[in-house]
């Protein structure tokens, strides 16, 4: 059967309702089922749907997640868009949902095309070609690059880039070879807020103070070790960057044309060294500083107390700081170089000490971890919270996901209980521990208890300077309160 050419394509989710719980997708966190909805923007997704459409497609961006739409819904949706092609973006713990989607779609549809995308199509990609009826897998990053590169391959014939999986006519699955991360990103077109929905991410979020909020990204992947072995760790090879009047502008032109008062930056580990500074100085001189409030994500121990100053004074709220296992051997597994504990918490105390809003990420049951390193972990976070030096921690379980650097280490040394991918949705540990892993949901538990000791509690009502502290403190509090009743 000859399948038209593509003028319609539709970037999508399938629904999860047969899960309790709102799926995570975010770039730099694990994925996990959330029992309190945080809407985080599919940032990759959208500077897809915005290139295509700049070169000419027909782009509907349905993200079912978001918009709480069941199966019913988004098949009512696609019968009314009647798509030629559809991109999904996949996680790990949901790649199953992702095939017995394309199953349906090709039994309904069945001329449509099926693009896959993400971090654990990028490490097994010929997986999702054996197990589903999809068409293209793209590994990378990129999006935007080889999805409009399969677009116009199949409407003209054009070849194909680096990083694309696919069946030849004989069924056989072939490759243009190993994806390659070199496309200067100023190139890219501003984000297309209007046609991605940004409204409905931009208030459901746990970061944001003030609204209305969204998300960019200044840069693709990071110069410094992914310690947490997340998705950014398999879809950038290397580090790629915006220039910083490039991301100022795009700053200056949500503030003007949308009236954007907080951005996320989604980037794995926020630019530093003269590009910080260039970074912070414009926005100083353009006045955003005063507008716009700067949340980002950012290593231990790369920043020194001026660059924090500096940072705050450009607008910064958040830093989100990861704190890796405390395990020597296991950081030494890891590969963190440059960091030993004491190091990271004298990091935390001068982002704090400047003025910035410290949100720490926790994991437990990390390889060769023992009941005793945990025990230690617990103690320096609750003297980092009951100090004042938090304004707001999250706890969970550690996860590798296949091809990094540590999911490999617990392969070679038998460490992985099960390759059931269902089960890595952070409900509960893939590893093999060294105690017995109820004892793990409870440390979970005593971390987060810790968000109720009055101690703590009475730095984070010392810390309310506006109206805006409060409402961003309940939103806290909901959160924590939902982990205790999942």
């Amino acid at each position: 059967m000859k399948k038209d050419k593509v003028e319609r394509i539709c970037i999508t989710y399938p629904p999860f309702e047969n899960n309790e719980g709102f799926p995570l997708m975010s770039l730099n966190e694990q994925f996990q089922w959330l029992r309190n909805p945080s809407y985080t923007y599919p940032i990759l997704p959208a500077y897809a749907a915005t290139l295509l459409k700049n070169n000419g497609y027909n782009v509907f961006f349905l993200d079912t997640i978001a918009r709480n739409m069941d199966t019913i819904e988004w098949f009512s949706e696609l019968d009314k868009i009647e798509p030629q092609l559809i991109f999904f973006e996949t996680r790990t713990p949901i790649i199953n949902y992702i095939w017995d989607a394309i199953d349906t779609l090709k039994n309904k549809y069945g001329k449509v095309y099926v693009v896959l995308a993400g971090d654990h199509v990028t490490s097994l990609p010929e997986e999702s070609l054996i197990n589903s009826k999809a068409d293209f897998i793209i590994t990378g990053g990129n999006y935007e690059i080889l999805l409009l590169s399969i677009v116009k391959h199949i409407n003209n014939g054009d070849k194909l880039e680096k990083g694309i999986y696919y069946r030849n006519k004989a069924g056989d699955i072939k490759n243009t070879g190993k994806f390659i991360l070199d496309y200067p990103l100023d190139s890219l077109p501003f984000i297309d807020r209007n046609l991605t929905n940004w409204k409905i991410y931009s208030k459901k979020n746990e970061y944001f103070k003030k609204y209305p909020g969204t998300f960019i990204m200044s840069g693709r992947g990071s110069i410094y070790n992914i310690y947490n072995s997340n998705s950014s760790s398999i879809l950038f090879n290397n580090a790629m960057l915006r220039s910083p009047i490039n991301v100022v502008d795009e700053i200056e032109y949500l503030n003007k044309r949308y009236g954007i008062k907080e951005i996320l930056d989604c980037t794995i580990c926020f630019p530093t060294d003269e590009w910080l500074s260039l970074f912070c100085e414009t926005m100083q001189e353009r006045k955003l500083n005063k507008k716009v409030y700067i949340d980002c994500y950012m290593y231990l121990n790369i920043l020194s107390f001026e660059d924090f100053k500096m940072m705050k004074k450009s607008g910064f709220k958040t830093i989100i700081f990861n704190l890796p296992t405390i395990n020597n051997y296991t950081i030494e597994k890891i590969g963190i170089d440059r960091n030993n504990i004491e190091q990271m918490v004298e990091s935390i105390k001068l982002a704090k000490k400047a003025g910035l809003f410290i949100d720490l990420m926790v994991k437990l049951g990390y390889p060769n971890e023992t009941e005793e390193d945990i025990i230690k972990t617990f103690q320096i976070v609750k003297k980092l919270m009951l100090g004042g030096y938090v304004n707001s921690m999250n706890v969970s379980i550690f996860v590798p996901y296949p091809n990094t650097q540590l999911f490999n280490y617990c392969k070679e040394n038998d460490l992985l209980k099960t390759k059931n991918w269902f089960d890595f949705d952070m409900r509960k540990s893939v590893i093999k521990l060294n105690f017995d892993e109820e004892k793990l949901y409870k440390y979970v538990e005593y971390f987060y208890n810790l968000s109720f000791n009055p101690l703590y509690l009475f730095h984070k009502i010392a810390d309310i300077r506006d109206i805006y502290d409060i409402r961003h403190h309940i939103n806290s509090f909901k959160n924590i309160l939902s982990y205790y009743f999942r």
